[in-house]
């Protein structure tokens, strides 16, 4: 299937299909008729559809031209959507030829429009990570209610340690989306339950052994400032610290500002204090403490 851009009010359905926001509608037909008229923004535009194209299907860190990336030419990143667009057809059609459900395709494929809304919340146009919705639409990540799931197989040292603890090296990576509820135990089991039930249906040549997730959601500094009861901490205990492969990380206080208020760059006293995680992540701070992302996994 020869990917293709659509256009006029054809482009609109699609963009819609895609839960992208009303509001960006327009100056994503803007960037279409830019880029029907500037031959060189064209042919980047087409390198890197095509290098995308080529990588749905396949696991890992495609070849070529990135939505990020086409090559720095002034204004090319409002182009981003656009290219996920010409792809989201071939997505379909893998997801169609795997068995995969309708439902699941179109919440998968909804984050573009999610994570537009997302980067318009914290303060900028666009896509803040192009490179983030490669996996939904290479066929590597799927959205199975309340997470998401991305398939790894694991290498190098990582492969190592799953092997010494009994698992093997097929691992699902988790993603917790924005803006879809709390973090509730029950949304999680039921999450988990159709992840059991979904890859060996639909990839029964990847036997997988193990989740394994890196946030800041599993700092367990958490536990000093949350009650025991809260959603975050019950999570948290859903997994075992994930061996350390690696040198430990620097702290990452921009990553929880960032998912929690937005912005990274407010002043601590001009943030809101109105739930207890927020509380927590401002008085840690105010104190002279800092967050870190954190890995955990379990067996799956």
């Amino acid at each position: 299937m020869e990917p293709y851009l659509p256009t006029d009010e054809d482009l609109v359905d699609a963009l819609l299909a895609l839960a992208v926001p009303f509001e960006e509608v327009n100056g994503l037909l803007a960037a279409r008729a830019r880029l029907a008229r500037d031959a060189g923004l064209r042919a980047l535009f087409e390198e890197a559809l095509h290098a995308q194209a080529a990588a749905v299907g396949t696991l890992g860190e495609p070849s070529g031209l990135t939505p990020d990336r086409p090559v720095g030419v002034d204004g090319a990143e409002a182009l981003a959507p656009l290219l996920f667009v010409a792809l989201a057809p071939r997505t379909r059609a893998l997801h169609r030829e795997l068995g995969v459900p309708a439902g699941v395709t179109r919440a998968t494929l909804a984050d573009l429009g999610r994570q537009l809304a997302v980067s318009r919340w914290r303060g900028r146009a666009g896509l803040a990570n192009p490179r983030w919705l490669t996996l939904h639409f290479r066929g590597e990540l799927f959205q199975l209610g309340r997470l998401q799931f991305q398939r790894r197989l694991l290498t190098g040292p990582d492969a190592a340690a799953a092997r010494a603890a009994g698992y093997g090296e097929w691992s699902l990576q988790l993603h917790i989306p924005d803006h879809c509820g709390p973090l509730s135990p029950a949304a999680c089991d039921r999450a988990l339950d159709r992840a059991r039930a979904f890859f060996p249906r639909h990839f029964p040549a990847e036997p997988y052994s193990t989740v394994r997730i890196f946030s800041w959601l599993l700092d367990p500094q958490l536990a000093a400032y949350l009650p025991t009861g809260s959603n975050i901490l019950r999570f948290q205990r859903r997994f075992a610290p994930a061996p350390r492969t690696r040198p430990p990380t620097a702290p990452e206080d921009d990553n929880p500002l960032r998912y929690v208020f937005g912005d990274a760059d407010r002043p601590l006293d001009s943030l809101p204090r109105d739930t207890a995680v927020q509380r927590a992540l401002v008085d840690h701070l105010k104190a002279g403490g800092h967050w870190y992302v954190t890995g955990g996994w379990a067996a799956f």
